[in-house]
């Protein structure tokens, strides 16, 4: 399939060179597309139908046989070899059971090592005398150890997961998800179903998935490619609102806090009406010999009902002249001229005109309306006015003014509120399909940056409640959802484990109740029981000893620790000869450790882990609660095995229960 895109010949289908240049690159993405992936089998399952997908189900008709795959794989002559995952025909691969089977007679699941396939298991699904069991293959691929970026879970999508994964594009969906039950793998994998179902609209309006960080992104970035899309772009919160100011400082959490909850909003909306006034005499536009005159109280009649009509503060501020203008050409018109739409922007671009429009309606930049409400106690006071109490209001201004834009030392709870700004004053530009991976870390202000990008399309949000670890961590889905512009979306909980061991979710679970009391704890389905081992040590070299032992295993082994004590431990391990990666950077089979520093191990996994001072990871954030969660993540970031190190005493919230 690739040769026969490499060999294709455009120089007389095409009819000049632009469309030439279109043509080409979309080959070379269908070739890019078509790439080799190492280790990746074409197929990984086969459905033996009892009868033809879409034929009468007649007595004696034959039934029909097809292999599943990543891809749609075609021979020579065009007949296909391989159905796509996302193809209805393929579904009952992921969702037929012995009680509800689909048409299905046999299910056979293909295994792999190294790229060779090494195994098969049937599943007959309508013989009554055979049992439902699990999949051992399965269970082996779920297990398989973990070196270098994020997979694809093709092979073993779960009937919870797949409804997700194949939901409408119309609708929203929240998925609310613990430890290890593949939330993130489902959004991804709900994309590339849109873009197979929803191809031609999804090029038109475009996909987004917007992560916690750049060390997030990078582990997950291979997954769509793997599944033949390459269109989809990724970003961070900080990557949507950087483009007007550059973010060079950090605000207090108290501040921070203020500033991203949504009442700002409205003192955003307030402070930038304030700009608008209402005229105090008319205007005269000369043309030729004659003078034309609008009087003040039709245009403050303009004025009011563009204000009341709530349109975007440019928008109404260009309608604003062509309004004026059409005012004057009815009174030609009354004269006896018959004035055309030429004869209208003419007078809608007269000086006196724009000199009105400037007075009445003056343009506004977002950056420097944030400013003057950040270090302006007097107009900050004014349009926060029953919104923000005194306290609050000192919490956010400045402590010393900033002179220009290009002074401050931008936060980036700033650039959020200027980003409100801009939309305020000109529509963000929406999307077709928004992902928001880890949403739980969000403000009600991040939340609404977001949404602006996906007002005419939809969006999948993932995360978990329990992890939240920044101080104006979402409560709840509903709340998160409102600020979103997205409050009919559904939300969907997945709680069966498919990463994390028994023993060591059992563990984490622990915290639960202190962190997010009332959400159901994650059920691993696990058969492995995995490693899990908590060992009181003498010091700094125990830990070392630990990644030592870990490293013993098949697999990637994370070292996480409290960001303060990276350094040292750092140190340590260059004086001990390991060599250890930062996240983000690819596993090898040679460089297998990574040293995490807790607030960066979010949605990363490890098949081994060694977590180094429990109590430090909490005593390490603002409050206690925040620490607590931030430490639940990093007991759940194995996937065969932890070993939790300590020489201080552990938190008393994972004292036995």
């Amino acid at each position: 399939m690739r040769e026969d895109a490499e060999a294709l010949d455009i120089r007389d289908v095409t009819a000049n060179w632009v469309n030439a240049e279109v043509l080409q690159r979309q080959i070379d993405e269908r070739i890019k597309a078509l790439a080799d992936l190492s280790h990746t089998p074409l197929f990984f399952g086969r459905l033996d139908y009892l009868h033809a997908p879409g034929a009468e189900q007649a007595e004696g008709a034959e039934g029909e046989q097809f292999y599943i795959g990543r891809r749609h794989v075609h021979d020579a002559e065009g007949d296909p070899m391989v159905i796509d995952w996302r193809a209805p025909v393929s579904q009952p691969f992921y969702r037929a059971s012995k009680k509800d089977p689909m048409d299905v007679a046999l299910r056979r699941r293909f295994g792999y090592t190294g790229g060779e396939l090494t195994a098969y298991e049937d599943e007959n699904l309508t013989d009554p005398a055979e049992a439902e069991r699990t999949s051992q293959l399965l269970q082996q691929e779920i297990e398989r150890p973990r070196v270098g970026p994020m997979r694809d879970i093709v092979a073993t999508i779960q009937p919870e997961q797949d409804e997700i994964v194949r939901s409408g594009l119309a609708g929203s969906v929240c998925v609310q998800g613990g430890p290890g039950t593949g939330k993130t793998a489902v959004g991804l994998h709900r994309v590339a179903y849109l873009l197979y179902a929803h191809r031609e609209r999804l090029a038109r309006t475009g996909t987004l998935v917007i992560g916690p960080n750049k060390s997030f992104l990078h582990y997950i970035e291979q997954v769509l490619p793997a599944l033949g899309e390459l269109e989809v772009k990724q970003a961070t919160v900080d990557d949507l609102v950087a483009g007007p100011v550059e973010v060079r400082g950090v605000d207090e959490a108290p501040a921070a806090l203020i500033k991203g909850d949504a009442r700002m909003a409205e003192v955003l909306r307030r402070a930038l009406r304030s700009h608008i006034t209402l005229p105090g005499e008319g205007i005269v536009v000369v043309r030729g010999s004659r003078r034309w005159r609008v009087a003040s109280y039709e245009l403050e009649e303009m004025v009011r009902e563009l204000m009341a009509r709530d349109m975007r503060y440019g928008a109404a501020r260009e309608a604003l002249p062509q309004r004026i203008a059409h005012a004057v050409l009815v009174q030609m018109e009354r004269a006896g001229e018959a004035p055309d739409d030429r004869v209208q922007n003419a007078v809608a671009r007269n000086a006196a005109v724009k000199a009105a429009v400037k007075e009445i309606w003056p343009p506004v930049d977002p950056a420097k309306l944030v400013l003057r409400l950040l270090s302006d106690a007097a107009f900050l006071a004014e349009h926060a006015d029953g919104l923000l109490d005194d306290d609050e209001q000192k919490t956010v201004l400045w402590a010393k003014p900033a002179r220009s834009v290009k002074s401050v030392k931008w936060s980036l709870a700033d650039a959020v509120l200027i980003d409100e700004a801009g939309d305020l004053v000109e529509r963000t530009h929406s999307l077709g399909h928004v992902v928001l991976d880890e949403a739980q870390d969000l403000s009600p202000m991040q939340y609404r940056a977001v949404g602006r990008r996906a007002t005419t399309g939809s969006v999948t949000v993932l995360g978990d409640l329990a992890q939240g670890t920044t101080p104006w961590a979402t409560q709840s889905w509903g709340e998160a959802l409102g600020h979103l512009g997205k409050p009919d979306a559904v939300v969907e909980e997945l709680t069966a484990g498919f990463r994390v061991p028994t023993d060591v979710i059992t563990y984490a679970s622990r915290l639960l109740p202190y962190i997010a009391p009332g959400l159901a704890p994650v059920a691993s389905v696990r058969e492995n029981p995995g490693v899990f081992e908590v060992r009181g040590v003498s010091g700094d070299g125990d830990v070392v000893a630990a990644c030592r032992e870990a490293l013993a295993f098949e697999g990637s082994i994370g070292l996480i620790a409290a960001d303060a004590r990276c350094g040292v431990l750092g140190e340590l391990l260059a004086a001990a000869g390991m060599v250890f990666l930062a996240p983000g950077e690819e596993t090898t089979a040679e460089s297998r450790l990574t040293l995490v520093p807790a607030s960066l191990a979010k949605g990363l996994e490890y098949d081994y882990v060694v977590l180094d001072e429990p109590a430090a990871v909490v005593s390490g954030e603002p409050d206690e609660r925040t620490g607590l969660r931030r430490l639940y993540v990093a007991l759940t970031r194995a996937v065969s095995g932890l070993i939790v190190v300590h020489s201080a005493p552990l938190p008393a919230e994972l004292a036995s229960t």
